[in-house]
């Protein structure tokens, strides 16, 4: 048996040098990238003859380590900021974003709290804050960037629940059988996964033909189960259609009946920043809580969502951890992010996104959200233009659904491979009651009407 290095770090020194210039010379080449490969999924057995047994006890080197992703990893996976990928819903990293991920990384920034990490803390906060203000929340609205928008959701029920049961202890009355969140049936399927973490029911209340959920509806469903409720969510631009609920008359009725209202923005929220499109969220300066992914719609690097309380000191108390060797942390008034979501520790995954905004400034980032909404608008006229089209539904943000007459399901997934295959763009088939139908998720301001044209003349 060999003898381990009297310096533990001595065997990870070698050749430092050329290690680091060999992976950020592929990471800037890559950053740079004018015309981004589309690429496509290999399969296993595939990557295992090309790409396995990488891991031995020698290390095959960073040269051979860097070429192996380069060549055959990175390629068979599909770049979701390629201006074709109309799937899901995108990522379009801005470059200035994308680069400082990589400082974020090599500066080993920890964001978890104040005494560790404050001017990662404190620039996070500067964006923040400017996006409450942009929300309408109050100056005292604080939050934190949490992983994503499922992790963002989860946290900001459990807070509103632990508010619910503290109101109702301090009533001297007892918690429900079962405690209840209302949303949509359009809801987005993490309420549904943060209700069954928490173990509590999803009570989905009636939306409009049209797919908006309004007050009426959650009147309804509050009438129902009363108390039990300890929050109801409104969905600020739906993943499927990018429909915005009727803020403004959920959050009337959920004033009145002093209960918890969360908005999950995570993708459409962002088009809040346009001035023109205010109007379709208004009520959400009355949310309690709220959640925006700025790798989708903000064009950050994956994975990052703003979680915003309108008083972050429910999240204080339904968050802090408390432990002997935490004790430094947590008996102070610093402001520590991983006392306002379920994370303790954390990446400081907002400072790509302040380092683009602060370098390109507010009004780029507003002219590239308009421009998704206008390109939906415009792409989506043109399929009301084309015999054999039609809409599903008008688009609310920049989202398009549409359908192709007489074609089914394997005819979608059919069109879908073909446009993969011959790398022209990744557009997946979804559904609509139960009917398969073709959506663009207009994402990227390098998307262009032309190329949507394109993508109609092959179906």
């Amino acid at each position: 048996m060999s003898n381990p290095p009297a310096n533990g770090m001595h065997a990870f020194s070698r050749d430092t040098t050329a290690i680091v210039d060999e992976v950020l010379e592929y990471a800037r080449r890559r950053a740079l990238y004018q015309d981004v490969p589309l690429d496509k999924p290999l399969r296993p057995r595939d990557l295992q003859r090309l790409a396995g047994n990488s891991i031995t006890a020698d290390g095959i080197g960073a040269r051979r380590a860097a070429g192996l992703f380069e060549n055959v990893l990175a390629p068979s996976c599909i770049s979701t900021d390629h201006p074709g990928y109309l799937s899901f819903i995108p990522s379009a990293p801005s470059k200035a974003s994308i680069a400082f991920d990589v400082v974020v990384s090599a500066s080993s920034v920890y964001g978890g709290s104040w005494m560790e990490g404050a001017g990662a803390v404190f620039a996070e906060n500067e964006v923040l804050t400017w996006l409450a203000s942009e929300f309408g929340l109050p100056a005292t609205a604080g939050g934190v960037f949490m992983q994503g928008g499922t992790i963002g959701n989860l946290s900001a029920l459990v807070t509103a629940r632990t508010r619910a049961r503290r109101r109702r202890a301090e009533a001297g009355l007892p918690n429900p059988a079962r405690w209840v969140v209302v949303c949509s049936a359009e809801a987005h399927s993490s309420i549904a996964s943060a209700a069954d973490v928490m173990d509590v029911d999803v009570v989905k209340a009636v939306a409009g033909a049209d797919g908006r959920l309004r007050g009426d509806s959650v009147q309804a469903a509050l009438d129902e189960h009363g108390d039990a409720v300890f929050a109801v969510v409104a969905t600020g631009g739906t993943t499927n259609f990018g429909i915005v609920d009727d803020i403004a008359s959920i959050a009337a009725v959920t004033q009145e009946r002093d209960v918890w209202l969360h908005v999950d923005g995570a993708y459409g929220l962002a088009a809040m920043l346009v001035p023109s499109m205010r109007e379709v969220f208004e009520g959400v300066q009355h949310a309690d809580s709220l959640i925006v992914d700025p790798h989708k719609w903000l064009f950050a690097p994956f994975d990052a969502c703003a979680l915003l309380y309108r008083d972050p000191a429910g999240a204080l108390a339904a968050h802090t951890q408390h432990a002997e060797y935490l004790d430094t942390l947590t008996e102070t008034p610093d402001w520590n992010p991983s006392d306002l979501g379920i994370q303790l520790t954390r990446r400081a995954r907002g400072l790509p996104l302040w380092f683009s905004l602060a370098t390109h400034g507010t009004e780029v980032y507003r002219s590239a959200i308009s421009y998704g909404i206008d390109l939906a608008r415009r792409i989506a006229d043109e399929i009301e233009s084309r015999d054999g089209f039609s809409l599903v539904r008008d688009p609310q943000l920049s989202v398009v659904v549409f359908r192709r007459e007489g074609w089914t399901l394997d005819d979608y997934n059919a069109w879908s491979d073909r446009l993969l295959e011959d790398q022209v763009a990744f557009v997946v088939p979804s559904s609509h009651a139960g009917e398969p139908v073709a959506r663009f998720a207009i994402i990227s301001p390098l998307t262009t009407f032309e190329m949507l044209t394109a993508i109609l003349d092959t179906m």
